[in-house]
């Protein structure tokens, strides 16, 4: 049996949603250590207490360094890992030019398993513990992707993308085979270990309404699965989507009408959303899951987080790897910041490190399971080292809080920053 081990340093945790709270700060609590057991969570408090509850233990002592749930990153293409950062496309020529050709590889089952452990050693150097990625077409990429995760412990979700149309003949499926092959990964995979199944329809200008139609029944059979698919991102995207479903009320709609509508619905970039579909992804309850990088490197638009939180959205933070500029989700916090003071809403370092950890995983509806340290959630942290480079060291010297060194890290802090990583409560090689 793995041996208790308590964790000393700044630890944080959420009791409550900053978003909710007049000061962001009051959401949070910090504590001198915590205590793992199993790979979960016992306790927080004195490091004093710990050592009570657990006098076998072995103790960490991360000193002055900040201890906190690993970054929960909720919308990724962990197949676009070989083109992130490739230059100067907007959406619909981004896909054609860079991601299409890549995705082609992943029928593949050796590079499918190679670069899906690049992408998870490149995930976990940057503290991100969990992510729910799209694959491709091709089922050896998801089996690649949950294999690899399954190596390392890690909560992940995941589902083959579905196209049947509008992409190269060598990425499209149909809308049986889409159906019958979604269904044997999730028979397959669902609730092994740490992985679930996510039901994938890229977006509907790659799918029909037959194709849509079967995702829908799908999803119908396994209301126990997410459903990931993109929604709003570009405004000629939008046109598109209306062009070719014209009977639809808005983009939306093209989901909704074939059961693609639902709480378990998380719906990536959604920045461009009309009144209806605002207040029907609040009344289900859906996610919205924000990508700031993304959204600036290829042209998007700012998401209207303030807007989306005041009327009770649920919304994630992603890298949205490879359409984002970065796997840090430092970086993404700190382009959220700067989306906010371009919407005239700025995000408190609180606001930030909830979204990309509770926020996240509410999106995802792992809340019960990762996002936070308290007592029974699975052990998955990070080590935040507040001054990891001399920039940020001359900075925080001069700081009268632990908000404002956080802050300089979330903005100025990459995978130096990271000291440690712990995957269900056992530490990951940094």
């Amino acid at each position: 049996m793995r041996k208790d081990i308590i964790l000393c340093g700044h630890v944080l945790s959420f009791l409550a949603s900053p978003f909710d709270r007049e000061d962001p700060k009051d959401a949070a609590q910090l504590h001198e250590a915590v205590l793992l057991r199993a790979g979960r969570v016992v306790e927080l408090g004195s490091r004093a207490a710990m050592e009570k509850l657990a006098p076998k233990a072995e103790v960490v002592d991360h000193g002055q360094k900040l201890i906190m749930a690993g970054f929960v990153d909720a919308h990724v293409h962990y197949p676009q890992t070989a083109i992130i950062a490739s230059w100067g496309k907007r959406l619909i020529d981004w896909l054609n030019s860079y991601t299409f050709p890549e995705e082609m590889k992943f029928g593949d089952p050796a590079y499918a398993a190679e670069v899906a452990g690049r992408y998870l050693e490149l995930t976990l150097a940057n503290g991100t513990t969990t992510v729910c990625s799209y694959c491709t077409i091709h089922p050896e990429s998801v089996d690649a992707f949950f294999a690899a995760a399954q190596t390392r412990g890690q909560r992940v979700v995941a589902g083959k993308t579905c196209m049947d149309r509008n992409a190269p003949e060598g990425l499209q499926d149909t809308a049986q085979t889409a159906f019958d092959q979604s269904a044997a990964l999730i028979e397959r995979w669902h609730g092994v270990d740490r992985l679930e199944y996510a039901i994938t329809p890229r977006f509907s200008p790659t799918s029909t309404p037959e194709q849509l139609e079967a995702m829908g029944a799908l999803w119908r059979a396994h209301p126990e699965c997410l459903m990931q698919t993109h929604l709003s991102e570009q405004l000629d995207e939008i046109d598109w989507v209306k062009s070719l479903f014209p009977n639809a009320r808005d983009y939306l709609d093209t989901y909704e009408m074939f059961g693609l509508l639902g709480a378990k619905g998380v719906y990536g970039h959604a920045i461009h959303l009309e009144e209806r579909e605002r207040h029907r992804l609040r009344e289900f309850g859906a996610a919205l899951v924000h990508c700031p990088t993304s959204n600036t490197f290829i042209g998007s638009g700012l998401f209207d987080m303030g807007g989306l939180m005041a009327e009770g959205h649920r919304i994630g933070l992603a890298t949205d790897t490879g359409g984002g500029s970065s796997f840090s989700m430092l970086r993404t916090m700190a382009a959220a910041y700067e989306v906010g003071q371009l919407r005239g809403r700025p995000l408190h370092g609180a606001e930030l490190l909830w979204l990309a950890t509770q926020g996240s995983a509410r999106a995802l509806r792992i809340e019960d399971k990762v996002g936070n340290l308290a007592a029974g959630l699975e052990a998955d942290i990070v080590v935040l080292d507040l001054a990891s480079t001399p920039a940020i060291a001359q900075r925080v010297a001069q700081v009268d809080d632990l908000w404002e060194a956080v802050f300089a890290t979330v903005m100025m802090g990459d995978d130096r920053a990271v000291a440690q990583v712990y995957v269900a409560g056992e530490p990951v090689q940094h």
